[in-house]
């Protein structure tokens, strides 16, 4: 059974960083692509960045590109998310998600994840 379980998220002030983890079991992480996606109140949710299986190859969405890297420890099956100098139109919940195939490309719409943590909210205040 694989489970996704993020953790980090909270209230911060606009331009203050926070840093998401998702540990990750019940999968062969190491030849999994990762990916963050958010959803804000009444929005679809969004692929904010992804990382491939050897964590040499990324995506950002354009609104976070620059304040935002993603990174992975395949040691510790764990994907990261910093988030730095955040914005009030970054508040929202953060999920951590898996395809289901292994050696896949990067996910860049949520239709192309399969396995889905809880969800972490973020909020930022101005």
């Amino acid at each position: 059974q694989v489970q996704l379980a993020e953790s980090g998220g909270g209230l911060v002030q606009a331009g203050g960083s926070l840093r998401l983890s998702c540990a990750a079991s019940g999968l062969t992480f190491r030849s999994a692509a990762m990916g963050w996606l958010r959803q804000a109140p009444g929005k679809e949710r969004e692929v904010v960045a992804a990382i491939n299986w050897t964590g040499g190859t990324t995506y950002y969405l354009d609104s976070v590109k620059g304040r935002f890297t993603i990174s992975r420890d395949n040691a510790k099956n764990t994907v990261y998310l910093q988030m730095n100098s955040l914005n009030p139109k970054d508040t929202a919940v953060y999920y951590c998600a898996a395809p289901k195939a292994r050696y896949s490309a990067l996910g860049l719409t949520a239709t192309k994840y399969d396995y889905w943590g809880q969800g972490t909210q973020v909020t930022v205040s101005s």
